[in-house]
């Protein structure tokens, strides 16, 4: 009898997403459109993505602890905060842009910097977005 090897299945760690302008264009750092932007991600079969999601539910328990176990949500800016946090957590690179408000920061804070800017809510959706679905993780995945 022939068994499937259903790690043939299994997912990478990271994949990239090409990101889209807020009106939904590919976005390109150089005019002859060769160098796309690009957010490389950890996925949701990764360390990374798990330890984001654990911080997430201890996050939950505290606030309900907190608040005699009732369901509570945290303040827009602290939500903010905490979301650009577990994205930057997540984020393995950026790819052919920089963010200049940073100041120069690298990694992990530059990630944050830009994941915590408002303007550029449209990012921190794309990134959301592409990280639920693990079909993007796939071998043979899209990057938009």
């Amino acid at each position: 009898m022939t068994m499937f090897n259903i790690a043939a299945l299994a997912v990478t760690a990271t994949a990239p997403l090409h990101l889209k302008s807020a009106q939904g264009e590919l976005l390109y750092a150089d005019a002859e459109k060769k160098l796309p932007i690009i957010i490389h991600v950890h996925g949701p079969g990764s360390d990374a993505f798990a330890a984001v999601e654990s911080r997430q539910s201890n996050r939950a328990v505290k606030r309900m602890q907190d608040n005699d176990g009732k369901v509570t949500l945290p303040p827009y800016e602290q939500r903010l905060k905490e979301a650009a946090e577990d994205l930057a957590a997540i984020t393995a690179g950026f790819e052919n842009f920089n963010y200049e408000p940073a100041g120069g920061v690298s990694g992990e804070a530059l990630y944050r910097a830009v994941y915590a800017d408002q303007k550029l809510g449209f990012i921190t959706k794309q990134v959301t977005k592409f990280v639920a679905d693990w079909g993007n993780f796939s071998g043979g995945s899209a990057t938009s």
